[in-house]
């Protein structure tokens, strides 16, 4: 078995720190609120959540899975590329990974966006209506957003920016509703992103090497393996049906990784390792 390289070891230790973090500060909510990627349209968001989010997880099941995966492909990706290039790639699909998945929660948040805006609301009345805490409890004891919450709180928000409440019919106040879901209900964590294009960089190395899921213990070529998670990840974004993942997963946030992970590895294979590491 190949050693732990350095940047690999490094990862996986503030990954680990992270989580540790997440479970002792703060009664195990102030990390989340400080590191995990909030939608930028929240007032949450923070600008340094685009890459603190990278080293957040859920859960032990999620942090174990992706530095299992971190290990298994990052020590061979490393070697072959050398820490630095390494880490720009770790880094690079991370941030592909936001893009793709910010990308596609504002694909249904602008019409809604733009429907409001065509009215002649204030941005302020808009951002204070998105941001309006909604949430609730049933008694299993889980979180749900609560349209009747929105709907009581709403009133003194159009009497603080004096806005004609004529203006708010029903598609009006379910657009806004949507709006506010979108808003709170779209926090990223994890470096699943960021694993996905060192998978694929290692697929890209050894399209022949044998991988199988945990699951389903049947050897397959790395080169119609990794193809084949992306393609199911891809499904379970049109669809929202969840094949291998749990439901709340980021499966665009793992497209864009592995697209980014491609793209540069693609184009270091053109350009300046095309005369020495790749035949």
């Amino acid at each position: 078995m190949n050693r732990l390289t350095d940047t690999v070891k490094h990862l996986i230790i503030i990954n680990v720190i992270m989580f540790i973090g997440t479970l002792t500060v703060g009664g195990g909510k102030l990390f989340y609120e400080w590191f995990s990627l909030y939608f930028p349209e929240s007032n949450t968001f923070k600008p340094w959540q685009i890459f603190t989010h990278m080293f957040m997880h859920g859960d032990l099941g999620h942090i174990f899975f992706n530095m299992f995966a971190l290990f298994m492909f990052g020590v061979a990706v490393e070697q072959y590329l050398g820490n630095k290039n390494f880490l720009f790639l770790y880094i690079s699909a991370g941030l592909g990974a936001v893009l793709f998945q910010l990308g596609y929660i504002y694909f249904d948040y602008y019409p809604l966006l733009n429907n409001i805006s065509n009215i002649g609301f204030s941005s302020d009345f808009i951002d204070a209506a998105i941001n309006l805490d909604i949430l609730d409890v049933n008694e299993q004891g889980k979180r749900f957003f609560n349209g009747d919450i929105f709907q009581d709180k709403l009133p003194s928000l159009l009497s603080e920016y004096s806005v004609n409440s004529n203006l708010i019919d029903g598609k009006v106040l379910n657009d806004l509703y949507e709006m506010n879901v979108i808003t709170h209900n779209n926090r990223m964590v994890g470096a699943s992103g960021c694993i996905m294009g060192i998978l694929v960089a290692f697929g890209m190395m050894n399209p022949n090497a044998e991988l199988m899921l945990i699951f389903l213990p049947i050897p397959i070529k790395a080169k119609y393996f990794i193809p084949g998670i992306i393609i199911l990840d891809l499904i379970s974004a049109i669809s929202g049906r969840s094949f291998f993942s749990p439901s709340n997963t980021a499966y665009m946030a793992h497209i864009g990784g592995a697209v980014t992970g491609f793209l540069i590895m693609w184009y270091w294979r053109k350009t300046q390792f095309n005369k020495n590491r790749w035949n």
